[in-house]
């Protein structure tokens, strides 16, 4: 029997907030807003006008929610993350994007856009889904960018939403941030990367992560910087005197960060919170 569109979002909102899931409202609106093919102002509209949902469609709403409840994350039911107004498909293989990343891609896009040269050159190292890559290629469109990926599942995403996007200034690589992109050697303008930071024995809380993100862009080694140290070596290898390096890390881990890259000679090193007041980013010119 048809249930009403507002009955299955309550429905839906309390199975997974039984179940622990951190925003059980946000999560059902999107839902069943994904099985009735509606963004979130369509369905509440429709919601209040007392519209119904069809059995079809809450035969295909109850197996997304049983995985929900198991904390499976809400971008892989969906296929989709958002990131800096860009639609990103996601799915089990790639990291999903986070809001706080959005920070990071902001403080890359300042420096970038506030290069002198008529095309400047930016690289994300470990791009993932291509989140940051592909925010700096639409919001700097004449900008040339590239990015490195080392996990084949990831790169398949990251190739997939480059296409998606029709980011013709970007070009993705698989292979290791360690040893790529000896082509641009010296003549990058901005270096961003979110590496993978946590350390070995530090488990993730969240089910979500823990679960179902990709080890490989987790951990980072013992004190969680081994591929921060990488990024700097490469970082120092790309970028042109001048040239500006981002990087996302833990809170925690800030000052570990700037003495790491202070004894590697950058300079104006500098950390920067997101939107919770989190150390979340830090920059350094070469």
């Amino acid at each position: 029997m048809s249930s009403t569109v507002a009955q299955a979002i309550a429905d839906t909102e309390a199975r997974l907030a039984a179940a622990g899931v951190p925003s059980p409202r946000v999560d059902a609106e999107l839902l069943v807003g994904h099985v009735l093919g509606l963004g979130r102002g369509s369905l509440l509209a429709r919601s209040l006008a007392g519209g119904f949902i069809e059995d079809g469609d809450l035969a295909a709403l109850a197996p997304l929610v049983a995985r929900r409840a198991e904390r499976e994350p809400l971008q892989h039911l969906t296929g989709e993350a958002f990131f800096r107004g860009l639609r990103l498909a996601v799915g089990p293989g790639v990291f999903v994007p986070r809001p706080e990343t959005e920070i990071v891609a902001q403080h890359a896009i300042d420096a970038l856009a506030a290069t002198a040269a008529p095309t400047p050159i930016a690289v994300d190292l470990g791009t993932g889904s291509g989140a940051l890559a592909l925010a700096m290629a639409t919001e700097v469109p004449h900008a040339s960018v590239a990015a490195v990926e080392v996990s084949p599942v990831a790169f398949t995403w990251a190739e997939q939403n480059r296409r998606a996007i029709g980011a013709e200034n970007l070009r993705i690589v698989l292979g290791d941030l360690a040893d790529a992109l000896h082509d641009l050697d010296g003549r990058v303008d901005v270096v961003v990367s979110n590496p993978p930071y946590i350390p070995l024995g530090a488990v993730p809380r969240d089910p979500e992560v823990r679960r179902f993100d990709p080890e490989l862009a987790l951990y980072g080694g013992v004190d969680g910087l081994d591929v921060v140290r990488d990024v700097d070596a490469t970082a120092r290898r790309l970028l042109r005197p001048g040239g500006t390096l981002v990087i996302e890390h833990a809170e925690v881990q800030a000052a570990a960060i700037g003495a790491l890259l202070a004894a590697s000679g950058w300079r104006a090193i500098a950390h920067h919170r997101d939107l919770t007041g989190r150390d979340r980013a830090t920059t350094a010119v070469r």
